[in-house]
């Protein structure tokens, strides 16, 4: 699809649901007993993927337009399925899952996917949670198809050795059924939906430090989500009001959890104008994911550097923060984004790659990239690699370039932001 320069953007919309927190929904509401409803659920490929794993699995997962009810098995009680579990594009359902699978004592599990899953390494939960006690067999030991045999699992002490909320949220799936109490140290802090959901699902779980300390449980007990709108989505369209000269708009009802709203801190610093109450970070866990309305306008920017300390709070975004780079004044760098290498694509690659191609001066790093601000892109042709935040990006970067730019390599239906390019119509930036 082509992108032509914008004249500007405006007006009012809701982002579409969070992602994260409509997998991990989907998840602990088959891991309850009781009913669970989810309002706001994110209708997408990947999403849509988490719930049909776990109706394999033995829930019943009930309604349609945003507002579901899964009725659960419980915590020890998944179904064995007749063949291997989908999990289509979800690289969060790949690394989530098993944590809870790897207690079903007896029964075996098989969880496979597309191309880009098969080339995600899972041996960062594999690791781990063999040392609880599970046994995990990987394709060349660390690629899916991984099959998971369930057994007795017994609490562990486990040092990540990068921040990663999704290794992190296994091993606390798993610490729900393991036998002790299980600790898990963080050498920066990641985001914390999980720990949150848990913590109003009555599961005894605290943070000291840069640890998070988990206790096992009998049942969870969590009534109902309300999902906010996706941080990650609105981030997309902060960044088209920030570039394109003229833009003003108002995004209702996004998540504005601290540890989702890196980028949001970046552009600030960069003194791209973006107002709202975010929340503020703190040491101990908070049960609510917390919304606020974001007033983005259009403005000049300064380059920044984004150090590994913040890079876990904005791993989504930080494409974006590349294609801000290109229109800031100086120099833009972003250190310690090693994890950008093993997403759906070699993000670091593809976004430099990519928006060299249109014009950027932008160089790649062992662990991140740094660009030189020139004003602007020229436009072009970018290839999204199968990447649904590259070929966003790369909409983006059309809209705010001189001569436009052309996205190829994407389906649109693998797009995790649903009515992406009709709310960019929506908003005046495509006729």
């Amino acid at each position: 699809m082509r992108f032509e320069p914008a004249p500007s953007l405006s007006g009012r919309l809701t982002p579409p649901p969070d992602k994260s927190i409509s997998h991990r929904a989907g998840l602990l509401g088959a891991m309850c007993s009781e009913p669970v409803r989810v309002e706001n659920f994110l209708e997408a490929a990947d999403t849509r993927s988490t719930l049909e794993a776990v109706r394999a699995l033995g829930a019943l997962v009930e309604g349609n337009d945003g507002e579901i009810v899964i009725r659960g098995t419980g915590l020890r009680e998944a179904r064995e399925p007749d063949g291997p579990i989908d999990v289509g594009n979800a690289g969060t359902l790949l690394r989530l899952l098993p944590g809870w699978l790897a207690a079903q004592q007896g029964r075996s599990f098989t969880l496979d996917g597309d191309a880009s899953i098969r080339r995600r390494p899972v041996d960062r939960i594999a690791l781990p949670l063999r040392a609880m006690g599970a046994r995990l067999d990987a394709r060349d030991g660390r690629f899916a198809p991984l099959t998971v045999h369930g057994r007795r699992l017994y609490a562990v002490d486990h040092d990540l050795d990068v921040a990663s909320a999704q290794v992190k949220s296994c091993l606390l799936l798993a610490a729900l059924t393991a036998d002790g109490t299980t600790t898990i140290e963080e050498p920066a802090r990641s985001r914390d939906h999980t720990e949150r959901m848990l913590l109003r699902a009555g599961v005894g779980i605290s943070r000291e430090g840069e640890r998070i300390i988990a206790e096992n449980v009998d049942e969870l007990a969590l009534e109902s989500v309300i999902v906010p709108a996706d941080p990650s989505s609105a981030a997309f369209l902060v960044a088209a009001g920030v570039l394109v000269p003229g833009s003003r708009l108002l995004l209702a009802g996004v998540g504005v959890n601290w540890t989702r709203t890196g980028f949001l801190q970046i552009v600030r610093r960069m003194r791209g104008i973006v107002l709202g109450d975010l929340e503020e970070p703190a040491d101990e866990l908070r049960r609510d994911e917390p919304t606020s309305d974001l007033d983005v306008a259009h403005g000049a920017l300064e380059g920044t550097t984004v150090e590994p300390a913040e890079v876990p709070l904005a791993i989504d975004e930080l494409p974006l923060v590349a294609l801000l780079g290109c229109f800031a004044e100086g120099e833009t760098v972003v250190q310690g984004a090693q994890e950008l290498r093993v997403k759906e694509s070699d993000r670091i690659a593809g976004v430099v790659e990519g928006l060299r191609g249109l014009g950027a001066e932008i160089e790649a790093t062992e662990d991140g990239f740094a660009v030189t601000g020139t004003g602007g892109l020229r436009g072009g042709r970018i290839d999204s690699r199968g990447d649904h935040r590259l070929a966003m990006m790369g909409a983006v970067a059309g809209l705010a370039s001189r001569e436009g730019v052309e996205v190829v390599g994407m389906d649109a239906a693998a797009i995790s932001y649903p009515g992406f390019v009709a709310d960019l119509r929506a908003l005046g930036a495509l006729s």
